[in-house]
C-alpha cells in the first residue's frame, strides 16, 4: 500500500469485493434498474410504525442478505463501516446492533458509500482485518422529514430538487477471494463554492466531484479513457451538466464516460423525479445492485466510483450557512 500524489492510495495487494447486496423501495423498483436489486421492499414502512424504524429494518435486511449470500456468520466479520442521513446515524445503529459486529459509524452525507469502502479497504490492505463489511442507506420519507418538510406538509417540489432514494447497499471486502478488486482510492476534500440552495444538491456537490476525479487522474497519471466508466453518486441531471462544464474548463472532457447513479436509478419524466435521485442509498444500491453485477459479467472491467455528498444539516441551513460538498473516489477493477 502506498500513498501517491496529493490524496491517493494505491494498493499493492488490492482488497477483493467478494459479495454485494442491495435493497430498494417500490419507486426505485419501477425505475430502469429495478430488475437488478436483490431485496425488493414491498412498501416504505416495512411493518414498522415510523419511517426511521423502517430504514433501520431495511439496513438489517440488507446486511443479513449479504451474510447469507456469502455464507458467513456475523462472527466471521471483523468490522463494519456504515452510516446514513438520520441524526447521529441512528438508522445504522439500530439496524446493526443485533449483529454484534465491531462498528464504525460514519457520516459523509451521500458520499458515505465511498467513505465506507475506502476505510474498509485501507483496513484490509493494512493487514488489520480479513473480512470487513461496508455500506450505507437512505429513506425518502425519513430524509424529507429531517431535511425538508414532512410528507404531510405536501410542499411543492422544485425542478432542481432530487428524489432521495429509498435503498441500501452493502459490500463484503476480503483479503482473498474472487471478484472485483479495489486497486486505489482518492479521499476527497471539502469543496465549498458558496451554494446555499438546499433544493439544488447537484450544484453543491458537482465541484467536489470534479475536484476528486481530476485529482485521481493527476495522482495516478491516467486519463478518462483509461476507465470503462466513471460513476458519480448523486449529481442528477443538473449536477452532471455542471460537472462536465467544470471539467471542460480544466481542460478535461469527462462527458463520454461520466455516468451518475442519480440519473440512472429513475426515469425522470415517467416517474416525475425531476433532477434525479440522491441520498446515501443511491450510489450504494446502484453499485451493489447493478454495477457490481456488470463487473462480474465482465461488461465493465475498470471503473471509478465517486459517491458525492452535501455536508449540511437542518441546523446549518437554518443559520444561513453554505453547503460544502465532498466526494470520495474508489477505483475498482475486474
Amino acid at each position: 500500500m502506498g500513498h501517491i500524489g496529493k490524496q491517493t492510495v494505491v494498493y499493492k495487494t488490492p482488497p477483493v469485493i467478494i459479495n454485494a447486496y442491495s435493497s430498494a423501495g417500490p419507486k426505485e423498483q419501477q425505475g430502469p434498474l429495478g430488475e437488478y436489486f436483490d431485496n425488493k421492499l414491498p412498501d416504505e414502512l416495512l411493518g414498522q410504525d415510523s419511517w426511521e424504524k423502517a430504514e433501520a429494518h431495511m439496513i438489517q435486511q440488507t446486511v443479513q442478505g449479504l451474510l447469507d449470500r456469502a455464507c458467513k456468520l456475523p462472527s466471521d466479520i471483523q468490522y463494519i463501516f456504515a452510516g446514513d442521513l438520520q441524526n447521529q446515524v441512528v438508522a445504522s445503529t439500530f439496524g446493526l446492533k443485533d449483529f454484534n459486529i465491531p462498528f464504525f459509524g460514519l457520516y459523509g452525507a451521500c458520499s458515505t458509500m465511498g467513505e465506507s469502502m475506502s476505510l474498509a479497504s485501507m483496513l484490509i490492505a493494512g493487514g488489520m482485518a480479513d473480512l470487513v463489511i461496508a455500506g450505507t442507506s437512505s429513506h425518502y420519507c425519513a430524509a424529507e422529514k429531517q431535511f425538508r418538510f414532512p410528507l404531510e406538509y405536501a410542499g411543492q417540489r422544485t425542478v432542481a430538487q432530487h428524489w432521495t432514494v429509498t435503498g441500501s447497499g452493502f459490500v463484503l471486502l476480503s483479503r482473498n477471494g474472487e471478484g472485483p478488486k479495489i486497486t486505489a482510492i482518492t479521499t476527497g476534500k471539502i469543496v465549498d463554492l458558496g451554494i446555499t440552495d438546499t433544493f439544488n444538491m447537484g450544484a453543491a456537490m458537482a465541484p467536489a466531484a470534479v475536484d476528486t476525479i481530476l485529482t485521481h487522474l493527476e495522482d495516478t497519471n491516467q486519463k478518462p479513457s483509461d476507465f470503462d466508466a466513471i460513476f458519480t453518486g448523486d449529481l442528477g441531471n443538473w449536477g452532471v451538466a455542471i460537472a462536465n462544464e467544470l471539467a471542460r474548463k480544466s481542460g478535461v472532457n469527462l462527458s463520454p464516460i461520466l455516468n451518475d447513479c442519480g440519473k440512472m436509478i429513475f426515469d425522470d419524466k415517467r416517474q416525475e423525479t425531476d433532477a434525479g435521485g440522491s441520498g446515501c442509498g443511491c450510489s450504494a444500491s446502484v453499485f451493489a445492485g447493478y454495477i457490481y453485477k456488470q463487473m462480474l459479467k465482465h461488461k465493465l472491467k475498470k471503473i471509478l466510483l465517486v459517491p458525492t455528498g452535501a455536508l449540511m444539516s437542518p441546523g446549518s441551513s437554518q443559520q444561513g450557512n453554505t453547503i460544502p460538498g465532498i466526494a470520495h473516489a474508489v477505483c475498482i477493477e475486474m
